[in-house]
């Protein structure tokens, strides 16, 4: 699905990732862990298109993201920030729908996949013709998914979709992405700071330090079978989390 090999990239003098070769297959939920600043955004960035590397090329399905295939190359991929970034001058539904109509979907065909997604994310059908400010954070979320999944895109990057939330809502969030992710099958790389939640949501954990990648593999992998010595203070530092989603 995606490959990169021997990527960079540095802001204002600053290497945030130094050559990094990193391949992720199809149908997986891979999780970009780490502390602040390590790199997680900026490699979800550079999978989307949004940012070059300075070295290195990165692929998606066997093709460069890289100049004139970059737009259309992105049509194929959904994306979720962290506060949703809904138009505020737009409804629910116009987010959602804003992409498929510049690109001559039939009303007919735009109201059906409205309809599937919003029973999907369980958003409440009043909540499409309110404004983003209109909404919950939880609300604006699912409309957020909604969006980035309307094109019925191969893989699917969130970048901390759920950070801003209060801890109930985040729950009953989380709940729903893992059967969201488990009933669509598709690709999705999800970024997040909190090792309880990659734990609940990954099929593979990438943990970064530095823009280098520590250790992948399962949940299970990092806990019992730490490559580095790092991997354990980073999972102490947050052991509460854990206890619940692997008792």
């Amino acid at each position: 699905m995606f490959s990169l090999s021997a990527v960079s990239k540095s802001y204002n003098g600053q290497k945030v990732l130094p050559a990094m070769d990193l391949t992720i297959g199809e149908g997986k939920t891979i999780v970009l862990v780490g502390p602040s600043g390590c790199g997680k955004s900026t490699l979800l960035r550079l999978l989307l298109g949004l940012v070059e590397p300075d070295t290195g090329t990165v692929h998606f399905r066997e093709q460069e993201m890289a100049g004139n295939a970059v737009l259309n190359l992105r049509h194929q991929i959904g994306y979720v920030i962290q506060d949703g970034g809904l138009f505020p001058h737009l409804s629910a539904r116009q987010n959602v729908t804003l992409l498929a109509s510049y690109l001559g979907w039939s009303q007919d065909r735009v109201n059906a996949r409205v309809l599937e997604l919003r029973e999907l994310t369980h958003l409440p059908a009043d909540a499409l013709d309110r404004y983003p400010v209109q909404l919950s954070g939880g609300q604006q979320q699912r409309v957020a998914l909604m969006r980035a999944l309307m094109l019925d895109p191969a893989v699917l990057l969130l970048d901390e979709p759920l950070g801003a939330l209060d801890p109930l809502i985040r729950a009953e969030l989380q709940r729903d992405l893992r059967e969201i992710f488990r009933s669509l099958g598709k690709t999705v790389v999800l970024v997040t700071h909190d090792i309880g939640e990659a734990a609940y949501l990954a099929d593979e954990v990438v943990l970064l330090k530095q823009g280098v990648v520590i250790q992948r593999g399962t949940i299970g992998d990092l806990l019992h079978r730490p490559a580095d010595p790092f991997v354990t203070e980073f999972i102490s530092a947050q052991r509460n989390p854990l206890d619940e989603v692997t008792a």
